[in-house]
């Protein structure tokens, strides 16, 4: 490859030195040149113009300058001739050698500018197009976080109702069937998100400006309604007011980890804690071990996938795991205030 530019280079060179010397030897005697010579100027011009116009390379002035040395030697014993020959080869060679090489980086440089336009439309889809997956893979975390927690309280209740000991059969296998189709939707849901959050594009950027779909309820009251649906739930918070993207972050920390043990750990006792110190905020799930029976399909959800992400977004940090009792925790840290 490289030989082959090589002699690109050399070939280029050869042609210039040879129109310059055709130039030079045509322009000797010029008062004794019959008119069919005259018009080789003109083939000499076009030759030297499509030369700078095509065949640009390095170190052609240095060509041109060993192509007038002959023109140089005639100026010795005859100066007029040798002039003459020099200002033919200036007006015919390198005049329209400096316009074709002048008409040839024009072209290059519009052609750059074309290329470059045409990659920052290419840069500008891109984005657009990451800003549409940005977004797909937002409204996907929000589905699971809120419609799979609002199914996973309906199988709860559901199962409390299957469990009532003044409902009659008929209500009981009506409470069964409804929470079978609550199964049966949250594995829907789960489906479809995970379809939504494919090639899920991360930035490494904290969000600069709060949600506009703020939560509409706070820890306290998704507490209550969570032990209204049957689950038994103990709260302490010593956190305080918290800053709108935390305080977010927080509400779906504690509604995502309550769903699973709704799910996952049906009949155990759950604690959430959320505490401030000098570092930023604390949320801490802690669930106890199953005492009924756990939802077959609820494994390989993406619920603590997305909490990872958005605890990340805020330069927080995750940990979810079994501990040694059985049970499960789920420990958050956030700072206090995001970037």
């Amino acid at each position: 490859m490289k030989t082959g530019k090589s002699w690109t280079i050399w070939r280029n060179r050869v042609i210039l030195a040879m129109i310059a010397l055709v130039c030079v030897a045509n322009g000797l005697y010029l008062g004794q040149v019959p008119p069919w010579r005259q018009l080789l100027f003109a083939v000499v011009a076009v030759a030297a113009y499509l030369h700078g116009r095509h065949l640009i390379s390095r170190r052609d002035w240095l060509v041109l300058t060993v192509a007038a040395t002959p023109a140089g030697f005639f100026m010795v014993p005859d100066f007029w001739n040798g002039g003459t020959a020099l200002l033919t080869l200036g007006v015919f060679v390198v005049l329209p050698w400096l316009a074709g090489r002048f008409r040839g980086q024009q072209a290059a440089l519009v052609r750059a500018g074309q290329e470059r336009v045409a990659r920052l439309e290419r840069e500008r889809e891109l984005i657009a197009e990451r800003a549409l997956l940005r977004e797909r893979a937002r409204i996907a975390a929000d589905m699971h976080d809120s419609l799979g927690h609002e199914l996973a309280l309906i199988a709860l209740r559901a199962g409390a109702l299957e469990l009532a000991s003044d409902m009659t059969e008929r209500n009981r296998e009506a409470a069964a069937e409804l929470r079978a189709s609550a199964v049966i939707a949250t594995d829907r849901l789960r489906r479809t998100v995970g379809v939504l959050r494919e090639d899920r594009p991360g930035d490494g950027r904290a969000p600069t400006e709060p949600p506009t779909e703020s939560p509409d309820e706070s820890v306290e009251s998704l507490v209550e309604r969570v032990r209204a649906a049957g689950l038994a739930v103990e709260f302490h918070s010593t956190a305080g007011p918290l800053s709108p993207l935390v305080d977010r972050a927080v509400h779906r920390v504690v509604q995502e980890s309550l769903t699973n043990a709704a799910r996952h750990a049906p009949g155990a006792e759950v604690g959430v804690e959320v505490a401030r110190d000098d570092e930023g905020i604390t949320v801490t799930v802690v669930n106890g071990a199953a005492t009924g029976t756990p939802d077959p399909s609820s494994g390989g959800g993406s619920g603590l996938g997305s909490l990872r992400e958005r605890v990340r977004l805020l330069d927080g940090s995750l940990r979810a795991g079994p501990d040694g009792d059985g049970g499960f925790t789920v420990t958050a840290r956030l700072p206090e205030s995001t970037r």
